[in-house]
């Protein structure tokens, strides 16, 4: 019983031991304070010993000198003596500098996280890979929800073509940019999407007077675009408050309309359908869609961030509604062919009602070079799992056979299995990864 008693007082010795040890991982910007810390009490230590030395020699006999002498282990060798008291003071120190990170960082710190486990995730996110995301809607949010695991260089840059729901209304009455695609994505990268980021998504209940249908994210960034008299500023001020590490970058500031021309199925022509909102609603085949007006100038900070990244992931989301409305602006297009980041194509994994009824991987392909011309990306990820049941008037988007014989494909297994007709975000997250390692080598990791 008692080998067994001290079998496990030495593995939890041990595995504290190895925790602490942890702390002189390199990269997690320890060691240096660890350093001046050590160095600073040495300095203290030896002014001390000087005192205390100065006072032993010169003190007369007394009754607690002895003591003293005692105590100093002057019995004992003097390197050994050096050696016992200087582990003794590393010790304490450490113990000292844990016990204090765990007092400071405690109000900040999830459950059941360590620290070090904090420290060292924070390190190896702000190390992590630029990365610049195109799109738009619920697919963007999936995508970054997983990327920000992997990353804190992420930028996000968001269509501002809505014109439905709260968004729609408040840039009617305001006349703000749509801020809902903005406020999915910053909710989505929070680093702690509990109450706050729950609180941004509210969407108040009809029957609220004036409130009904908004959400809180759309009225608190409207609130702060006429405070600071700026929307990119408001969106930044949002994301301080939701603790975002990346950014949400709008693909231009100006009011911009999405206009179709949609081929409706008891007609022969082609009718002209004004606003994303109502594109889905026409029930018909989509021709053509372009920005009113047209080719508007791109916000300059998402230009940099294109040219600076090192992958460019355009998609998942709408291709009509979400996805094209980005490419629409010319410059936009222009950074993506300029930029020498790894650029991929994320296919959606099943078609869109009223928008890409009967689409292929291929018809998405296509429909993006018709619109925005050829080059834009290296790779096209498609999912390659087709066998959940989908919900009425959805269907998978399959891989066509002689696709690979103008675009590389990566086919993967990207499927929420819970909502099949939505990518699982830390799969596909976790693919994007592993490609941009292949090409670029290992991410940096603590």
């Amino acid at each position: 019983m008692a080998n067994t008693s001290n079998s496990n007082w030495f593995h939890r010795f041990g595995g504290k031991f190895r925790q602490s040890l942890r702390w002189l991982t390199p990269g997690l910007g320890v060691k240096r304070w660890l350093l001046l810390v050590l160095f600073g009490t040495t300095l203290l230590g030896v002014g001390l010993a000087i005192l205390i030395l100065d006072v032993y020699r010169t003190t007369p006999e007394t009754w607690w000198l002895p003591i003293i002498s005692t105590a100093s282990l002057r019995f004992l060798p003097r390197l050994l003596r050096a050696v016992i008291f200087g582990g003794l003071g590393v010790a304490l120190i450490i113990v000292g500098i844990w016990g204090i990170n765990r007092s400071l960082l405690a109000p900040f710190l999830k459950p059941g996280y360590k620290v070090v486990d904090a420290l060292a995730g924070y390190r190896r996110r702000g190390r992590g890979p630029r990365i610049a995301v195109i799109g738009g809607g619920h697919g963007l949010s999936v995508l970054l929800r997983g990327l920000k695991a992997y990353s804190h260089n992420i930028t996000a840059i968001v269509t501002v073509a809505d014109d439905g729901g709260s968004s729609g209304r408040l840039r009617e009455s305001f006349g703000i940019l749509p801020p809902g695609d903005i406020r999915n994505c910053l909710a989505a990268m929070s680093n702690d999407e509990a109450m706050l980021a729950q609180l941004f998504q509210y969407r108040f209940p009809n029957g609220s007077s004036g409130l009904d249908g908004h959400s809180f994210g759309n009225l608190l960034i409207s609130a702060l675009t006429d405070i600071t008299g700026s929307f990119e500023e408001a969106v930044a001020e949002s994301g301080r408050v939701l603790s975002v590490s990346g950014r949400v970058l709008p693909s231009t500031l100006h009011n911009v309309q999405l206009v179709a021309d949609v081929r409706l199925p008891h007609l022969i022509s082609e009718v002209r359908v004004a606003g994303e909102s109502q594109i889905p609603k026409s029930n018909g085949k989509v021709r053509r869609v372009w920005l009113e007006p047209n080719a508007p100038p791109a916000f300059p900070q998402a230009i940099r961030a294109l040219l600076a990244a090192d992958v460019i992931v355009i998609g998942p989301g709408s291709l009509y509604t979400s996805i094209l409305p980005n490419l629409l602006v010319p410059d936009i297009a222009d950074a993506i062919r300029s930029s020498r980041a790894l650029k991929l194509y994320v296919c959606n994994v099943a078609t869109q009602i009223g928008e890409t009824d009967d689409y292929s991987c291929v018809d998405h392909l296509n429909a993006i070079e018709d619109h925005a011309g050829k080059g834009l990306f290296d790779i096209v990820l498609a999912n390659n799992n087709w066998d959940a049941k989908l919900p009425k008037g959805i269907e998978w988007i399959k891989i066509d056979d002689n696709l690979n014989m103008y675009f590389a494909i990566y086919s993967a297994d990207l499927v929420d299995h819970a909502m099949p007709w939505r990518h699982d975000g830390e799969e596909l997250s976790r693919v994007i990864i592993d490609l941009l390692e292949e090409r670029t080598g290992p991410l940096v990791e603590l």
